[in-house]
């Protein structure tokens, strides 16, 4: 495939009278597309299944999505950013445990465990692959970034690393344990790879 995948823009906020509806038939569909995620394939999910579970009709689904893949990488962006906070103790490295230890524990569970599906599924469907960067792997790297920027200000982290690199060498790592499981992935392990990334990679005092 060949040129730039434009992407559909996330569903607009109604600013009508019906606002709080939309905001409340949104998050059930969100809410009803991950827990038929949680029991099934993606590819096996229809927008049909989506519509019945959530108590709505087929066509309020398009009303704000295009597709089933958007729903599914929306709904399991929204439980992670409900399960997975981005903290702010003062220590980057705390931050950076705190956080990935959460997110351990939530790609470890039924609902997390989706994003193996989405990256496999992507593979062989560049669009999903496209979408998936876009609505979920792009923001959700905006937290880490603000951790480690605020570890370059107060001096912790090297301002001549690579931000980019300095994310890729702590959540690469999970990311190949859930997929090929060849390693044990827990709160231990967290530690060990935030300390072994900071260890390269924190500030030398002047």
């Amino acid at each position: 495939m060949t040129g730039e995948t434009i992407l559909p823009s996330r569903p607009d906020v109604p600013k009508r009278r019906g606002r709080q509806r939309s905001l409340v038939v949104q998050a059930a569909i969100l809410k009803a597309t991950g827990e038929l995620l949680e029991k099934k394939p993606l590819r096996e999910i229809t927008a049909d299944a989506i519509a019945r579970r959530a108590g709505v009709s087929k066509a309020t689904l398009y009303k704000w999505w295009p597709n089933k893949n958007l729903i599914a990488v929306d709904a399991f962006e929204a439980r992670m950013n409900e399960i997975v906070p981005i903290p702010d103790t003062g220590s980057a490295e705390k931050d950076f445990i705190e956080q990935f230890k959460s997110a351990i524990d939530f790609y470890k569970s039924p609902g997390g465990r989706i994003i193996c599906q989405f990256i496999a599924e992507g593979q062989s469907d560049s669009d999903l692959l496209a979408l998936f960067r876009e609505r979920f792997v792009k923001p959700r790297r905006e937290g880490p970034r603000l951790m480690w920027q605020r570890g370059v200000e107060r001096g912790e982290i090297r301002p001549d690393v690579d931000k980019e690199l300095f994310l890729d060498l702590i959540y690469g790592p999970m990311i190949y344990r859930l997929l090929v499981g060849h390693c044990p992935l827990d709160h231990t392990q967290a530690e060990a790879i935030i300390a072994a990334v900071f260890q390269g990679m924190k500030a030398i005092p002047s």
